[in-house]
Formats: C-alpha cells, structure tokens, sequence
C-alpha cells in the first residue's frame, strides 16, 4: 500500500484535515529535538515523498520545499535544558503538542508516528507504528522535522566550531565524543545524555 493510500483510507473515515506529526533527534547528545506537523493537500501528490531515513539530504532538502510550498504545516523543537529537565520522551510529545497546536489549519485528525499519543486536547489520534514509511503526511513530517534540525544543527556549528556539529548533528558519533575529551560539553549538550562519558572521565 502506497503511502497516499494510507492516508486514502483514513480519509474515508469521514475526516476533514489529516495531520501528520513526527520528531527528529531524540537520539543525539546535542541540540533540541525537533518535532513537525504536516496537513498534505488531498488533491496532490508530492513525487518522491519517503520516509525521511530512506533519502538522501539533497532530496530531504528539495522535498522539504515543496512540502512548505503546498502544505500546512508548523515545525516545534524543545532545546537542549528542556530534554534535561523533563526527560526526552515529554520533549519529544511536548514538541509534537507545539506542532500540532501551532498549525493555522486545525486538523479534525491526527496520525502520529511511533507509539505514544502526544495528547493534543479534543484531537482524534491515531499512533501510527513506522507510520514514516506507512503514511504520506507523517512522511511529510518526518522531512520537514529533519531538514529542520540538521539546518539548526549546522548554524549550531558556526557559534561552536569546536564541536564539528555540522558534521555529525550532535549524534553520539566517535568524532563527537572525541570532541567532547578535548574540549568538555556546552550549554546546548544534553547533560542528561552525557552521564556515561562523564562517568569514563570520572567526574
């Protein structure tokens, strides 16, 4: 089944406007973690839509155009102190709520990719297991939530060039944590994340 065709499918249900949410960056020890919300027109088909994994930054990059070009949508991120303070599974739901609310379309139905309903008030919600590769809108989602962080996390890398953001987004790579050794975390690492490291360094 395609990915327009999942969405066909909840269309059928009777519902109006079907959003799609997704997140971007859960994993990494640095940055906010990014969440996107997408309305797709029922009547167009964005050639090349994909589960953002599956593509490469030049086709999210020119995806992403054409989702902000024809859709409704709204990007949300919770930083860094946020994912400290309440852990990154509710910056995770809590950036997704941000998206969601912030889009000037209310969406009458909303597809979630993962799991766990973010808890919009008076939404109906559909937790969509792998919905990136099952549903057009979440895919959509997914697109704009990644070229969204990676786009911050590269602009992240022009006011801390020590850390080499642009080339590995803040994710637990080895060039990352050699970084870290040599120069000690910022005040946009997760703290939360970095106890083993500091533990290894015996702080």
């Amino acid at each position: 089944m395609s990915l327009y065709a999942y969405d066909r499918e909840v269309y059928a249900l009777g519902f109006e406007r079907i959003a799609g949410v997704d997140e971007a960056g859960r994993g990494p020890l640095a940055g906010p973690v990014y969440a996107a919300a997408v309305i797709l027109p029922r009547d167009t088909e964005i050639l090349g839509l994909n589960d953002s994994k599956k593509l490469t930054e030049r086709k999210r990059d020119a995806l992403y155009g054409l989702i902000i070009e024809k859709a409704a949508y709204c990007i949300a991120s919770v930083d860094a102190a946020g994912i400290d303070e309440m852990n990154i599974l509710q910056a995770s739901l809590l950036a997704m709520r941000r998206a969601v609310e912030g889009l000037h379309i209310p969406p009458d139905c909303l597809l979630v990719d993962g799991n766990q309903d973010p808890g919009v008030p008076n939404l109906h919600t559909r937790t969509v297991v792998k919905g990136d590769a099952t549903s057009a809108a979440i895919a959509a989602a997914s697109i704009l939530a990644k070229v969204a962080r990676d786009r911050h996390m590269k602009a992240l890398d022009q006011e801390y060039p020590q850390y080499l953001f642009a080339r590995h987004k803040g994710y637990p790579t080895k060039l990352h944590y050699e970084m870290l050794d040599l120069h000690g975390s910022s005040s946009v690492h997760r703290q939360s994340f970095l106890r083993k490291w500091r533990a290894d360094r015996g702080e």
